[in-house]
């Protein structure tokens, strides 16, 4: 799982709008590809050099430009040159620690969203992707090739839905909305997880247990800092008067601020049963250690007046007349004994055993 925090120390002190990565490396090469459409046809194409897709900004069919690796600065940076975004916008676009967020430019929307899903281990990552909406173009940049965004492609290759009759906005929204879905299914796999960790928790809770907890605590946390953001994302596109957003999209934008409204209550309800999963298990291990302390204590009390009994006997007087008796020795075995038992007896009674 990442790092709550990166460091980002080497930005520090640098003048505004610095192209500088922040972040791991993900991909050895950055790979640029190009999806553009119309009602009437498609083109699917992969290229080498970012100056290969600058044509396409004019072109009055929408295009989709994917760039999946971030740590390859010139490119983004001929690409702000050549479609005239904001050097802080580059900026934001390298810094992989973004909160989600959405900025108005006027000629263009950029966002900033967090894609989650699981890798082959299991583990929980969270990528960076930032989009930017023009008028007739989507710009996508992820931080490693492998995205949730395959449903979209699919329904632009093969013509379904609205999208290839729509513009540009509505392509930002399948894919907005295609990564908020996508949080659906990572709590589903959440709350799977916490069903079987509350299962484990109330046969025989383990210090493993307690690792489990814990790491469904970390991500709870991760998707909460993904989450709650976005619905101001969302909320804030909603009241955008930007020209690039077309009235037809807007029921579409309330449906995804729905979703998120709900992945939050989701998250939230996921992070109660959390905690009340770390305070069972806390209380059940100080449970087990009061049974243990309580049988200790019990055995320690009866013990304690054959202790007596053996010490008064072990004093070796000269006139102690049971020291004579023939029978001594076994009579005091059998008054230890009968203590013993008593004891016990009134333990039971009492349930304390």
């Amino acid at each position: 799982m990442p790092r709550l925090k990166r460091k980002g120390s080497t930005k520090a002190g640098l003048p505004p709008g610095t192209l500088e990565h922040i972040g791991e490396r993900k991909i050895d090469k950055a790979r640029i590809s190009i999806i553009d459409y119309d009602e009437a046809q498609f083109s699917e194409i992969e290229i080498n050099t970012i100056e290969e897709c600058f044509p396409f900004r004019d072109k009055p069919t929408v295009t989709w430009i994917n760039i999946d690796g971030l740590h390859q600065v010139d490119i983004i940076e001929k690409l702000g040159t050549h479609f005239g975004l904001h050097p802080l916008l580059l900026e934001d676009i390298l810094n992989t620690e973004q909160r989600p967020k959405m900025e108005d430019y006027g000629d263009y929307i950029f966002f900033v969203l967090k894609m989650i899903y699981f890798d082959k281990d299991g583990e929980m990552e969270i990528e960076q992707v930032s989009l930017i909406l023009g008028t007739n173009f989507v710009i996508s940049l992820q931080e490693r090739q492998g995205d949730v965004l395959d449903p979209v492609r699919d329904r632009i290759r093969k013509k379904k839905g609205r999208i290839r009759k729509a513009g540009a906005d509505y392509l930002a929204y399948s894919l907005i909305d295609t990564i908020v879905d996508n949080y659906f299914i990572i709590l589903e796999h959440v709350g799977d997880k916490i069903e079987d960790t509350e299962q484990q928790l109330a046969l025989n809770p383990t210090p493993e247990t307690l690792q489990l907890i814990r790491k469904l605590k970390k991500e709870m946390i991760f998707m909460r800092k993904s989450v709650w953001p976005l619905r101001e994302v969302i909320s804030g596109l909603e009241r955008c008067e930007s020209t690039l957003i077309h009235e037809s999209t807007d029921a579409y934008l309330r449906d995804v601020y729905d979703h998120t409204i709900q992945i939050i209550d989701t998250v939230e309800s996921h992070r109660d049963m959390i905690a009340g999963m770390l305070d069972i298990y806390l209380s059940s291990v100080s449970n087990r250690m009061n049974e243990v302390m309580k049988v200790l204590t019990i055995f320690a009390s009866i013990f304690i007046p054959l202790t007596f009994v053996a010490g008064v006997y072990g004093m070796n007087f000269a006139f102690m007349p049971e020291l004579q008796w023939r029978w001594g020795y076994f009579v005091v075995l059998g008054l230890m004994l009968i203590i013993g038992i008593t004891m016990l007896v009134y333990f039971r009674r009492k349930k304390w055993l």
